[in-house]
């Protein structure tokens, strides 16, 4: 086990100092949104340090209508390390060592890939290490995931300037081009993509009126999205039409989007008057310039599927608005 952490941290420390062969050719990583492959020795992986690891990948992701953990994983002992794993894009090395330890690297043995290190001089450090870098444990390989995705969008993406309402907003958005229309009225966007298993991905864009209170922001962008759903998302049975979920509290807090002050929103929706339901993720972004709110959402209709990724997906999709 030394040896192996010994020689990733050494490849670490070697590539963050920039001594890489420019004519070295990486193949191409390999594995899905949101998984990690973890190499820990199976003692470590089954004891205390295993459980404070868990406890940071196996948290809940907010605004999911049933439990869902932040990551999925796969761990293998560094004895069964072989070339088969090196494709993963995301690795997690955890071990015991002669000294703490925290790094982060780029593509050891594919591209793109992200190695992140953490080490202890025993158990105790190596749980302390965790602990204090739990948030870059998450962060660090849900940012790779998002800009692994976001790359692809570069390839094949709907142009912004034949959707009304993104060129009316001045916006722009790399939507993929699996998307339709649904309704493009200049001052609204719906679109959506339906999968052969029966899974729903929408998106939604507009502006509304410019609000900086924070006080009052959950719960005007609560009545903002009631509003909208009122007047453009109907449901099956006439009358009907998506609301927020009364009995869920969303989850909001202040972020940036495009270089603007923004609200990130996660929640659940429903259907008044139906039986549908489903998570969004909603951006609100204070444009001060133009004196208004821009709108981006995503939501899912998945029944008995689980959302994470689909919700992921949404959010990096979101996430190229520029304006």
């Amino acid at each position: 086990m030394k040896k192996l952490l010994v020689f990733v941290f050494t490849l670490i420390l070697v590539s963050s100092c920039g001594f890489k062969d420019d004519k070295l050719t990486l193949r191409q990583s390999t594995g899905n949104m949101n998984h990690v492959l973890i190499v820990m020795n199976n003692s470590e992986w089954q004891g205390k340090a295993g459980d404070a690891l868990r406890d940071i990948i196996a948290s809940p992701v907010l605004g999911l209508p049933q439990e869902e953990n932040q990551f999925s994983v796969h761990q293998v002992p560094p004895n069964t390390f072989t070339r088969l794993f090196k494709a993963n894009r995301n690795l997690l090395f955890v071990g015991v060592d002669k000294q703490d330890a925290f790094n982060v690297s780029t593509n050891l043995y594919a591209d793109p890939q992200i190695a992140m290190t953490i080490l202890g001089k025993d158990e105790a450090s190596l749980i302390e290490q965790i602990k204090k870098h739990k948030e870059k444990i998450v962060s660090v390989f849900k940012n790779g995931d998002l800009k692994f995705f976001q790359r692809k969008l570069t390839k094949k993406h709907l142009d912004s300037e034949k959707i009304k309402t993104l060129k009316s907003l001045n916006v722009s958005m790399k939507i993929p081009s699996e998307y339709r229309l649904v309704k493009d009225s200049g001052e609204f966007l719906w679109l959506r993509n339906e999968t052969i298993n029966d899974v729903s991905k929408n998106i939604l864009v507009y502006s509304a009126p410019i609000n900086t209170d924070n006080d009052l922001m959950g719960s005007n962008i609560v009545a903002m999205r009631d509003t909208i759903g009122k007047r453009f998302i109907p449901g099956g049975p006439e009358g009907s039409h998506m609301i927020t979920e009364a009995a869920y509290s969303p989850h909001i807090k202040s972020t940036q989007l495009s270089g603007n002050d923004a609200f990130e929103v996660r929640g659940k929706w429903e259907v008044k008057g139906d039986f549908m339901a489903g998570p969004f993720l909603n951006y609100s972004v204070i444009d001060e310039k133009n004196d208004r709110m821009l709108v981006v959402e995503g939501f899912t209709y998945a029944p008995n599927i689980n959302k994470r990724d689909y919700m992921f997906e949404l959010e990096a999709i979101l996430k190229t608005l520029k304006f």
